[in-house]
């Protein structure tokens, strides 16, 4: 098993650092591409990828510290994948004390017999003082920015952009609550089954959860005995691995039974399965999407969810949108930096600029404009990203009303966050360090 595991984490984290992948589908090919079928190699390999990947910054640099004059970028890429995950396990996991010679000699032994002694020979010599050597050699005479940035893994970049928008002490709060992953929350789906039916069987299954006010369907998993993925509840449907504040975003819109919706950037489902329960199943339900991939993986959860009232359109929603119909609800969650999200993708926090907040905000305004039209007067246009930066969301919402006058702001309930920056109050704000979940903006726009 454990060869495999990390076979797996080799190959998943080569394919990350080739083809730029989110953690998920760069395993999803490796899974495919080896044919390992042994669920516990692939979870306990996926685990490996994804702590490796949330430290990336500090692990790499302790590398090319060791590697002098060589660096990390000289190797193959199975090479540097296997250097950062051997100093994630042996050194990061006991916090850079003791370390355990015999786990590390293991550790070299299994990645020969995966790479072959030939492409590991390069790097054997290095392989003892990864192991006695510390990282804080690295952080003399740096910055502020850049010790935070080490410290709590995040780019240099990001660092100043969260002190220049939060403030020194809370961008500090928000860095440190998203060096981790948030809880899990499951969103229970009444289209299947009551409420209490589905608990039961849920306790059932030894699934522990923990009510999340004061959302309606919401549930933190406080413990559980096998992946959620693996019980009968996940396969009949009955409840959908849905965050807080993606479910938020869907009960701030408010769609009721028999209403005309548009769901905008809607795979892979978890927005249009919501909405459809809150409606009852009784409407419309248009969802929109550019991917038939993802388009695909929407029509598989909306059939396990019991949805029947939606249909999928494939389109590009920065161009128009290919129909007339205008809708009561047009709910919009556009492609983003994620900079809320890093807990969950870490990954994505490596991939990004500063420049990529302002290329993904004009992806944005595109897509906002074109969704104007598409409302019927009196009603409503719900705009979420899980970006915290202002370019994505408040600079966004107030383009568009100065383009469209005809819209306006209006107050969400329940209020779950904090108010909106530059003036915009009525809009909500959710951060990692204070609300238990993904970084999240929500505004709501009512067509008057």
């Amino acid at each position: 098993m454990l060869k495999d595991a990390w076979t797996v984490a080799i190959e998943t984290l080569s394919w990350i650092e080739m083809q730029k992948l989110s953690e998920r589908l760069a395993l999803t090919r490796t899974v495919k591409q080896l044919n390992i079928g042994n669920a516990d190699a692939i979870r306990y390999g996926y685990g490996l990828v994804c702590e490796t990947v949330r430290r990336k910054n500090l692990i790499d640099s302790f590398i090319n510290s060791v590697l002098k004059p060589k660096t990390l970028s000289e190797l193959t890429l199975g090479v540097q994948a296997f250097l950062r995950l051997y100093v994630y396990q042996t050194r990061i996991t006991t916090q850079w004390a003791k370390t355990d010679i015999e786990e590390a000699a293991g550790i070299a032994k299994l990645a020969r017999a995966i790479l072959g002694w030939g492409t590991l020979s390069e790097v054997e010599p290095f392989l003892g003082l990864l192991l006695t050597q510390k990282p804080e050699l690295e952080l003399r005479g740096a910055s502020d920015e850049k010790r935070v940035a080490m410290k709590t893994f995040h780019p240099v970049w990001f660092v100043k952009y969260c002190f220049k928008l939060l403030g020194r002490r809370e961008a500090l709060a928000f860095l440190e609550g998203s060096m981790n992953p948030p809880p899990t929350y499951i969103r229970l789906n009444t289209l299947r089954a009551s409420e209490e039916e589905i608990l039961e069987e849920l306790a059932n299954e030894n699934v522990k959860l923990e009510k999340s006010e004061p959302l309606k369907h919401a549930y933190k998993v406080t413990a559980i005995k096998h992946a959620l993925t693996r019980t009968s509840s996940f396969q009949k449907g009955l409840f959908y691995i849905q965050d807080k504040a993606s479910c938020y975003a869907a009960e701030a819109a408010n769609p009721k039974p028999e209403m005309t919706v548009m769901d905008v950037c809607a795979a892979p489902g978890a927005k249009t399965t919501y909405i459809a329960q809150l409606m009852r199943n009784k409407g419309e339900i248009y969802s929109v999407d550019y991917s038939i991939r993802r388009i695909r993986t929407w029509q598989k959860e909306t059939s396990r969810m019991g949805v029947e009232i939606t249909e999928p359109i494939l389109a590009d929603a920065r161009s128009n949108l290919p129909f007339k119909a205008e809708a009561d609800i047009v709910i919009l969650d556009p492609p983003c930096t994620s900079t809320g999200a890093f807990g969950k993708t870490p990954s994505a926090k490596w991939r990004l600029t500063q420049r990529s907040i302002e290329r993904m905000s004009a992806i944005q305004w595109q897509i906002i404009n074109n969704c104007a039209e598409k409302v019927k007067k009196g009603g409503v246009l719900a705009y979420s990203t899980c970006s915290i930066t202002v370019e994505e969301n408040e600079m966004i919402i107030e383009r568009f009303l100065k383009w469209h006058p005809d819209f306006a702001l209006e107050e969400i309930n329940p209020q779950m966050g904090l108010p909106g920056f530059r003036g915009l109050t009525k809009c909500q704000r959710l951060y990692p360090h204070i609300h238990h979940c993904t970084g999240f903006f929500i505004a709501k726009l009512r067509k008057t």
